[in-house]
């Protein structure tokens, strides 16, 4: 980031968790400016005040690097609440979700993210083991209760429901390349809870 300065060295060695914070955010700003190419563990030791053999030592690559960056910066952004309102609860995290791509910036890094980690297997590694899997099984146990509640029939699919929701962003945004903004979200919320078919009292039904 232009005119960013490093951290100041005291004396003595930091911490590893602050180490590893101090990188974390590092990683995570030139990420969400500058995109994946600029994330190098030059650019970030640099950036960070950290030594380039401590992020060698800690991931296998800079994009597993940039990987767990974005991780870290999203989670509060992406946080999962059970409110007791299943369609409130998808429709606020979705929302979150696309507000984080089209608000926040993040849709180009995460766009470069998942396009490396096709030709990158740690990176690929990262991305399935810290964040996409562990994402999917947050909607998979709100989806759960709510089956437990009543409140979604017996036997349905909660993975379809969650590739009908989180998919049609990820499909909009790397391979339609359309615009599109939160009013998305509640939108794909009804369908997935509630289907196309017609219901009582429509015109027609």
């Amino acid at each position: 980031m232009t005119g960013h300065q490093a951290p100041r060295r005291g004396r003595g060695r930091r911490p590893a968790a602050e180490v590893r914070a101090s990188v974390l955010e590092a990683a995570g700003r030139v990420l969400l400016q500058e995109g994946l190419p600029a994330v190098t563990f030059d650019r970030v030791a640099r950036e960070a005040g950290s030594s380039k053999m401590t992020l060698y030592k800690w991931w296998p690559s800079p994009g597993a690097l940039a990987a767990e960056a974005y991780f870290a910066g999203s989670e509060e952004a992406l946080d999962f609440h059970d409110t007791g309102d299943l369609a409130a609860d998808l429709t606020a995290q979705l929302t979150a979700f696309v507000r984080l791509l089209t608000v926040a910036g993040a849709g180009r890094p995460v766009s470069e993210l998942i396009g490396a980690a096709q030709l990158d297997a740690e990176l690929g590694r990262a991305w399935s083991e810290k964040y996409a899997l562990p994402r999917r099984e947050l909607a998979r146990v709100r989806l759960r209760i709510a089956r437990d509640r009543g409140e979604l029939r017996e036997g349905v699919d909660l993975d379809v429901i969650v590739d009908q929701l989180w998919g049609a962003v990820y499909h909009r945004m790397l391979v339609l390349r359309v615009p599109f903004d939160e009013t998305l979200a509640p939108r794909l919320v009804d369908q997935a809870l509630h289907g196309a078919a017609r219901r009582g009292g429509e015109p027609g039904a």
